[in-house]
């Protein structure tokens, strides 16, 4: 009973913190692209406009919801809905953290620990390129259609060096367990270099890390590679014919990917929920020490606004960061909310790099999307691959 018990807990504590983090990344993204171009950002709807995300929802939600005629109406409607499943299902299979002690019973926190979670999460990121092509076919459209074509090329030319990425690191755990290949990271390196996938002899994986987290940005259809959506050449790509909740579920689909992306890329090459150095050199005060820091920053901004309502909330935000600070010295959670904190602290890293590349590059034409990964991705993946089992045949 407890088996169950926990299991739903578990499920619904992450379908809460990943639809959170979906609602608010987008006001993330909004904010520091604004701060890149010195601009304000949201700052209307609540404070630091901080509602914006529940403004958007309600618009959505509200939004007259237009079917064009003579679509395919199943593959139409359906389309969004395949594309967001496919999306939230791969979070399942990702590791945030050690095991804990709750109701009596060990649990891991994590949905499910399959044995070949690797290949599940590849699995299901290259059946997902089926609910953009859908909508594109389905919309009757010749340019939504020229966008879902763009984007099944597109992904299927990088799942290829993404996916030999992926092995090269899997040579060295010799695993296909999410969980196993965080444990086998752990270690230190004379004291102090961390035993992570991206350090680790006979062979680091630094190559892989490249490569890998430069096909996630095809993948995700993130700017440089956000050629299905290139609304200066294809009016709006593959969703031009989409509106209110559908048209959202596609962005949806994209934000969860990018989270989805990046806590792969924690667990496989940056040690997952692992502290960058060892505890006995003061890892476990880290958290404390950057919420104490967050915390008198807002305080001091929030005595010194800039404009009048920061008087109000940065000592607000002061005071929950001071909670927080608290929270992690406590001795009976510590264990549990140190993984989190390491975890989160790298997929957050991973994230900003997304949103700070979207805010810096330009869009790449077709044709040096399609010939980046041909001519230069697939060769140094597959050469990296070959060194790496060349390495780990030879001094395993």
């Amino acid at each position: 009973m407890n088996y169950f018990l926990l299991s739903l807990i578990k499920a619904a504590v992450v379908a809460f913190v990943l639809l959170t983090t979906l609602a608010y990344l987008q006001w993330a993204e909004r904010k520091v692209i604004a701060h890149i171009q010195v601009r304000v950002g949201p700052s209307r709807v609540g404070p630091h406009g901080l509602l914006q995300p529940v403004a958007d929802i309600v618009k959505l939600l509200t939004k007259e919801d237009l079917i064009p005629p003579y679509v395919n109406k199943f593959l139409y409607l359906g389309a969004p809905m395949f594309a967001i499943t496919m999306s939230l299902l791969s979070i399942s299979v990702i590791p945030f953290g050690a095991g804990i002690h709750i109701f009596g019973d060990n649990t891991w926190m994590q949905l499910a620990d399959l044995n070949i979670g690797v290949l599940f999460i590849l699995a299901v990121s290259s059946v997902s390129v089926y609910g953009i092509a859908l909508a594109g076919w389905a919309s009757n459209n010749k340019y939504s259609l020229m966008g879902g074509l763009r984007s099944s090329a597109q992904m299927i030319s990088y799942e290829l060096p993404l996916s030999m990425a992926v092995a090269a690191p899997l040579l060295l755990a010799n695993t296909l367990s999410l969980r196993q290949i965080v444990q086998h990271q752990e270690g230190y390196y004379l004291g102090f270099i961390p035993h992570w996938s991206i350090f680790q002899m006979p062979m680091p994986q630094i190559f892989s890390f490249v490569i890998f987290l430069t096909a996630a940005f095809a993948e995700t259809n993130r700017i440089p590679f956000d050629l299905p959506e290139a609304e200066n050449e294809l009016v709006a790509g593959y969703h031009t014919e989409y509106s209110a909740m559908k048209f959202a579920s596609f962005f949806m689909a994209e934000y969860s990917n990018m989270i989805t992306v990046c806590c792969m890329t924690t667990t496989m090459f940056l040690g997952g929920w692992l502290p960058l150095w060892p505890a006995g050199a003061g890892s476990n005060y880290v958290p404390a020490i950057v919420f104490l820091l967050a915390g008198a920053i807002s305080l001091y901004h929030g005595l010194n606004p800039v404009r009048r309502r920061d008087g109000f909330t940065l000592p607000v935000v002061a005071v929950v960061f001071f909670l927080l600070a608290a929270v992690f010295l406590v001795p009976v959670l510590k264990g549990a909310l140190l993984p989190l904190f390491w975890f989160a602290a790298k997929t957050g890293a991973l994230l900003f790099l997304f949103i700070w590349i979207r805010g810096t590059l330009p869009r790449f034409r077709y044709d040096q999307l399609m010939a980046f990964a041909w001519k230069v991705m697939f060769p140094v993946a597959v050469v990296n691959l070959l060194v790496t089992g060349l390495l780990v045949a030879a001094f395993s």
